[in-house]
């Protein structure tokens, strides 16, 4: 396994320094991965749509059926991720993400599109694989940096392709959109030529310790483990109230009932962008050597009062009060993202021995995916029945429900997990104990 880092630092020149050569290449290559992915992500409803011929309804299943292959799949990943390492289940991921594209770049009927999504959603394997490869290589408080460093670079990366397709595509010549996904699709040979290359040394599979080597370690057997339970709550909540609304509640709520335009939601997704990439340092900074629950709990509270603007904005719609709401919303939470993303994915990889890393992370990864396809459905049939007043009220809940979740797993995980003080190479524990036999 490669040398890894255990830094508190949040400065950026010394977080660079300290960190390996294997985490340089993947970091410096991150927004550049993304690039492609910001090229498609606004426009696949209407590539189906309108270039596609695909009605809207048959459309939104296809784009549900990614996130329900990429739930299924989330099991079998994380176990082969253990057995047969990070790498392997990244290539094979991203091989599957390409051949995706590729089929939804040329298809043309509804069983090519269905082939062309569970491809993509089984490459959603790539996330809890590539959680458990970083893990491998930045250890201690330095993993919490990373992941907010590269969640800015994600979305600088999605923020810059959006702008660029944007200005590219055109209805009316559909040629425009199969030059996207052939280039999002090439986009994956730069995961892939890493994989191969700089990082190929990088083992994540590991022998259990003696201690461990005699316990269950089904997937079952983890998820009872008390952190374990509130940590997937707590993920599948902030998937819910957040990832989970943004492409379908909180659009379908700025046009609905606030009567913006579609322009206005523009902005408001490049202001979310410029927030995340601007503050996600300054943030970091400022939450090194605090709880992590105590983090989240901030930014339940965060997102209570972004979920409380766009309520708003219903009062007064088609006003300049409505369009300065909608905005405000992304502007507060995206700060909201920048206090989530670095900590919930620094826990689950501290809670996991490093033998069972890959699924834990699955198990993660599987809780966000349920999220985020029971957040669209709940808002679809909330705003569909016109209880927009019952629909933020829900989302509300969801935020206090968040709160409370962080304070129940911080009395069941230990300082060293919460961020307090650097944690032990393998303590081999979750929360109060080892993962248990059933």
């Amino acid at each position: 396994m490669s040398s890894t880092v255990n830094t508190g630092h949040t400065d950026l020149r010394a977080f660079w320094r300290d960190l390996p050569r294997e985490g340089k290449w993947l970091l410096s290559t991150t927004a550049i991965q993304l690039l492609g992915r910001g090229l498609t992500l606004p426009f696949t409803i209407i590539y189906l749509h309108e270039i596609k011929g695909v009605s809207l309804d048959l459309a939104g299943t296809l784009m549900a059926w990614i996130a329900v292959i990429g739930v299924v799949a989330t099991g079998p990943g994380g176990w082969a991720t253990d057995r047969f390492g990070a790498r392997v289940v990244s290539v094979f991921g991203s091989a599957c993400n390409m051949a995706g594209l590729f089929v939804l770049a040329f298809a043309h009927t509804v069983p090519f599109f269905f082939l062309a999504m569970s491809l993509i959603g089984i490459s959603g394997i790539t996330w809890p694989a590539f959680n458990s490869l970083i893990a491998a290589i930045v250890s201690g408080p330095a993993r919490q940096t990373y992941f907010g460093i590269s969640f800015a670079l994600v979305n600088l990366g999605i923020g810059v392709g959006g702008l660029i397709s944007g200005a590219f595509i055109d209805v009316h010549r559909p040629s425009t959109f199969t030059t996207i996904y052939v280039l999002d699709a090439l986009a994956m040979l730069i995961p892939i030529g890493l994989l191969l290359g700089p990082l190929r040394h990088v083992r994540t599979q590991v022998e259990p310790t003696q201690q461990a080597a005699g316990a269950r370690t089904s997937y079952l057997s983890i998820v009872r483990t008390p952190a374990m339970k509130w940590l997937l709550l707590l993920t599948f909540l902030g998937s819910f109230v957040g990832y989970g609304q943004i492409e379908a509640g909180f659009s379908a709520y700025s046009r609905e009932i606030g009567e913006v335009s579609t322009r206005v939601i523009g902005w408001a997704f490049a202001v979310n962008t410029v927030v995340i990439v601007v503050a996600q340092m300054l943030v970091l900074r400022r939450i090194a050597g605090h709880r992590r629950t105590r983090v989240l709990l901030v930014m339940a509270v965060v997102w209570a009062c972004a979920w409380t603007l766009l309520g708003s904005s219903g009062l007064l719609p088609a006003s300049a009060y409505a369009v300065f709401a909608v905005i405000a919303f992304h502007f507060v939470f995206g700060f909201g993202e920048t206090l989530l993303q670095p900590t919930i994915p620094a826990i689950t990889n501290d809670l996991a021995p490093d033998h069972l890393r890959g699924r834990f992370n699955a198990i993660s990864s599987g809780a966000f995916q349920a999220g985020a396809v029971a957040g669209p459905v709940a808002a679809g049939f909330l705003l569909r029945h016109h209880w927009n007043l019952q629909y933020i009220v829900v989302l509300l809940v969801g935020c206090a429900a968040m709160a409370w979740s962080a304070l129940a797993l911080e009395r069941r995980i230990s300082l060293q997990v919460n961020g307090i003080v650097p944690p032990i190479k393998d303590p081999g524990v979750v929360g109060d104990g080892a993962v248990h036999s059933v």
